[in-house]
């Protein structure tokens, strides 16, 4: 690392969330001046930002279409990680995406800019392909997304191209990530070690995972790479394996026996569909919808030619690796038995 990448001061969004902090955590670690900004209204956000803050790293708590907090926070920063996002709420009106995907992140870029900001990093999502796409995808594939999520990233996407010129910006598109640290798929690693999970459809349908920290590195590549100066990147794993693969990997670092119990896609899409049209109106959160089947049916294949290429990028760690790693961290943490 050079002197500049140590004294770099870097304001990081989302830093109470899996990626965010874990990004936070490796900052640190490489000599960076870390600012950090996140949310603490979950029982995981909660836990981060405990660790966070034991690691020596504050973390302010605010909302960033705030433009009070966006101007304090990007004082004096060289670089804006911007990982904050709504995404897995089922519960809300669409307005709330809009608001936070697309509201604070003008703000911030704006807050950005005024503030002499040398460059901008969008965390982004493979979601703004939409659904699922035969052939190999990648950064000039044609987006379209097919939920608010996605369609509330893009539009952010746009935005901060539009910065280009004012200060260097880069947008990263996230594969699916796991690894330490991560709650979202300690559900699936529960159900596996209980004999529990039961597969919807046929597991066939193909992802492209990437280790935490093989992302943490991209994106702290993107931060720093004179190359990645207002380009887009997909960052994915650098193997594609199916659902089916995926579970028994797991199964494996469990140590337990492959899944056996299959179900039908069709009565769990059908209850789906019934449950948000009864409860989202209400502002309930539906117990199953349909963003939840995408990861029995969504299939992404990704080209990572394009930061190999240009930013000497590629993902170091498998997923029976990885999956083995976070069973670990999950066992010693006591959330598995």
């Amino acid at each position: 690392m050079s002197a500049a990448t140590a004294a770099q001061r870097l304001l990081l969004t989302g830093g109470t969330g899996f990626i965010g902090s874990r990004l936070a955590l490796q900052a640190k670690a490489q000599g960076r001046t870390v600012v950090v900004t996140g949310q603490a209204n979950t029982e995981p956000e909660r836990r981060r930002h405990a660790e966070l803050e034991a690691a020596g790293i504050g973390v302010e708590l605010g909302q960033l279409q705030e433009p009070n907090l966006a101007q304090r926070l990007v004082q004096g920063c060289d670089t804006v990680i911007h990982l904050a996002a709504a995404q897995h709420e089922s519960n809300v009106p669409d307005e709330y995406f809009e608001r936070v995907n697309v509201g604070a992140t003008n703000v911030l870029l704006r807050a950005s800019r005024d503030a002499g900001v040398h460059r901008f990093v969008y965390g982004s999502t493979i979601g703004v392909y939409g659904e699922t796409v035969h052939g190999t995808l990648d950064e000039s594939s044609k987006p379209a997304p097919d939920n608010v999520y996605g369609r509330t990233k893009l539009a952010a996407e746009t935005l901060v191209r539009q910065s280009n010129g004012a200060m260097e910006t880069c947008v990263v598109r996230i594969s699916e990530t796991y690894g330490p640290g991560d709650f979202r798929l300690l559900k699936l690693f529960r159900a596996i070690d209980r004999g529990a999970f039961i597969m919807i459809g046929a597991g066939a349908n193909r992802r492209q995972l990437i280790y935490v920290s093989d992302l943490v590195r991209g994106l702290l590549l993107a931060a720093d790479h004179p190359a990645a100066r207002n380009e887009t990147f997909v960052l994915a794993g650098g193997e594609v394996i199916t659902t089916r693969d995926m579970v028994q990997c797991i199964a494996q670092a469990l140590h337990r026996p492959l899944p056996r119990w299959h179900a039908p896609m069709w009565p769990f899409n059908a209850a789906a569909i019934v449950l948000e049209s009864t409860l989202k109106p209400l502002g309930l959160q539906p117990p199953l919808h349909r963003r939840r089947l995408d990861f029995f049916r969504k299939s992404f294949v990704f080209s990572t030619v394009k930061a190999q290429s240009v930013l000497g990028f590629a993902p170091s760690t498998g997923f029976a690796g990885g999956a083995s790693e976070t069973a670990e961290w999950y066992r010693e943490r006591g959330y598995l038995s």
